[in-house]
């Protein structure tokens, strides 16, 4: 009954360490798993905040395009708006006018 035990015992060993090397595969694979997502997420937001400063770097460079290009219509502007202002500020009605009846 040795011999037969001892198969019985080593069949069992052997058992064990497949289920142990199979946890340690999946406990890997699940590793892999979780750092591939992790790595995707941080891509993404890398990815927005990438886009979030070329974003920026094309208003400042359009802003500086068009600068001086729209000067002359900032000074006509400013010299319309002086204009509504002083015609504000004369009076509809002459002094000394009556209403009409």
């Amino acid at each position: 009954m040795g011999p037969v035990k001892n198969d019985h015992a080593r069949r069992w060993m052997w058992w064990f360490l497949a289920a142990l090397v199979a946890l340690q595969l999946y406990f890997v694979r699940e590793l892999i798993a979780a750092l591939l997502l992790f790595t995707l997420g941080f891509a993404v937001i890398g990815g927005i905040l990438l886009a979030i400063v070329f974003v920026k770097h094309a208003g400042e460079a359009s802003l500086a395009w068009a600068e001086p290009r729209t000067r002359g219509m900032t000074q006509a502007a400013r010299r319309g708006m002086e204009y509504i202002e002083e015609f504000s500020r004369k009076p509809f009605r002459r002094p000394r006018s009556q209403p009409a009846p």
